[in-house]
């Protein structure tokens, strides 16, 4: 199958776990410990119905979504993914590029192949840049000012990374560390691993020939001068996670930023409070795509009482789980104003390239205006609990 007769989000993942090595696709899909928290983020959404609304005029259906005062074609953006360059080279430009072509945010990691400033070129009104802070607080704030200086739309600071977490397929397929943001340390790989990889050539023959792991870009530039991809990835194992991190440093990073400042993986409604206390812009409501703890809620189960605790006092918005359109529509539902997914545009990027990335767009695109139409719904503003149904629901409502 070709990324262009892809049906659905799945063809895509299924498309790039062909093409990927087990060691470098299971670095992707998987979470930590027993991973009860990937099925939980999928399973979650599945406990929702939407409720249809007929006899409504669905001849023109809109899909677009403003946020922080800009206005996106479509409900949706791309969340973080750590390391992309490795899976496909390149790969964070592809996001970046599609992003902008789309016209949908995009989230680049902290952990990205490339920095934050070449996204500033290739998508100067879409890319966001996801901090995740360092143990020295001297590097955090030039990362928070090279933001502001390459004139991102937002600075997202990631929160749920407070110490490593106990990936265990990583560790058995040879990765000696793990970093918490998503970048391989070092590979000590079995001869079985290695006997594997090699049944998927296209990744080998890219992966040599552009000389083995890439850089991290974002950090490059915190490390001496003439530094090797060894050293700089060294730096970065070293400086996070910040597990000192505190309140005080989101007032500080609030003080510097002069654009929109969102908090990434509250799950917790006092937390929520007191970010809006402290005048954050928005909050992404996730729990790190199932990868962070393995007995966290879902994003959507945590979603209605941070709803609830801040109202319209930030932007809330959602990631962790979203395979389907529909899924995004049951987030509007129960009070989202936007929803981020990281895992599918990866799919598409290491299935196909820019075209990929483009083809996972257009498949969440076309879900959403289908499920629209089909629940009477033209405009998401109009979306709320009445679109889903409840088991005490009753005519009299």
């Amino acid at each position: 199958m070709r990324v262009d007769q892809a049906v659905n989000i799945e063809d895509l993942h299924r498309m790039a776990k062909r093409r990927l090595p087990k060691v470098a696709f299971d670095f992707i899909e998987g979470g930590l410990e027993d991973e009860r928290g990937l099925d939980r983020n999928t399973a979650a959404f599945h406990k929702h119905n939407l409720l249809p609304r007929y006899l409504v005029d669905v001849s023109k259906r809109d899909q677009s979504q403003t946020i922080f005062g800009r206005t996106y074609a479509s409900p949706f953006g791309i969340s973080p993914t750590g390391g992309a360059g490795l899976f496909r080279r390149g790969a964070d430009m592809m996001l970046a590029e599609a992003a902008a072509e789309a016209n949908i945010p995009y989230i680049m990691s902290g952990s990205s192949n490339d920095s934050l400033e070449t996204a500033a070129r290739v998508a100067p009104d879409n890319a966001w840049y996801q901090l995740y802070a360092a143990r020295d607080g001297a590097i955090s704030e030039d990362l928070v000012r090279r933001t502001a200086d390459a004139g991102l739309q937002a600075l997202v600071l990631t929160v749920d990374v407070p110490v490593h977490p106990k990936r265990e397929r990583n560790y058995r397929n040879g990765f000696s560390r793990i970093r918490g943001g998503g970048v391989m340390e070092s590979l000590k790989l079995k001869p079985s691993i290695l006997l594997e990889a090699v049944t998927h050539p296209a990744w080998v023959i890219e992966y040599m020939r552009l000389g083995g792991a890439p850089t991290l870009g974002n950090w490059a530039p915190h490390a001496p001068d003439g530094a090797s991809t060894e050293e700089v990835i060294a730096l970065g194992r070293g400086q996070t996670p910040a597990a000192a991190q505190t309140w005080r440093d989101l007032e500080r990073y609030r003080r510097l930023f002069p654009r929109a400042l969102v908090v990434k993986g509250i799950l917790n409604p006092a937390d929520a409070v007191r970010a809006a206390e402290i005048g954050v812009d928005g909050i992404i409501v996730s729990n790190h795509g199932g990868r962070q703890l393995d007995q966290a809620p879902a994003s959507i189960e945590a979603l209605p009482a941070i709803k609830a605790a801040v109202g319209d006092k930030v932007t809330v918005m959602l990631d962790s789980g979203v395979r389907r359109g529909a899924d995004i529509l049951i987030a509007f539902c129960l009070g989202a104003q936007f929803v981020f997914f990281g895992r599918p545009t990866l799919y598409g990027a290491v299935a196909g390239g820019l075209p990929g990335v483009k083809k996972a767009f257009d498949i969440f695109r076309g879900e959403i205006d289908l499920v629209m139409g089909q629940i009477g719904c033209p405009s998401l503003d109009e979306l709320g609990p009445d679109f889903l149904w409840r088991e005490d629901w009753t005519q009299n409502r």
